[in-house]
């Protein structure tokens, strides 16, 4: 089974009232190996998120996928919206940022 099915399905039996779920496989942009699945952008949209901050958002997202970040997932960019909150930005993600690969800054 590949990774990103994996993660959808979990995502998706683990968060109540999930309007919206993405899972992009973004390892290509990365030193990586073809064909790997070690770095995902997550966009979803759920009232499970009411009345969450940021950070409980991505912990609950990160609990559910404890096993993929244990394993083979080296990044996941999480973007986790309320149904209002994404209306409010007319159904758009912001893109991910160019990798600098592995310990550089953008000032090297």
């Amino acid at each position: 089974m590949k990774v990103k099915d994996g993660i959808e399905r979990k995502l998706a039996a683990g968060i109540a009232d999930l309007h919206h779920l993405e899972v992009v496989n973004e390892s290509d942009r990365h030193r990586v190996a073809p064909g790997s699945e070690s770095h995902f952008k997550l966009v979803l949209v759920a009232e499970a998120f009411e009345g969450l901050g940021l950070l409980a958002r991505h912990r609950m997202i990160n609990a559910l996928l404890a096993d993929e970040l244990a394993g083979g997932v080296h990044a996941l960019a999480i973007h986790a919206y309320t149904r209002a909150e994404w209306g409010e930005r007319t159904g758009q993600a912001p893109m991910s940022p160019p990798c600098l690969g592995g310990g550089r800054s953008a000032a090297d």
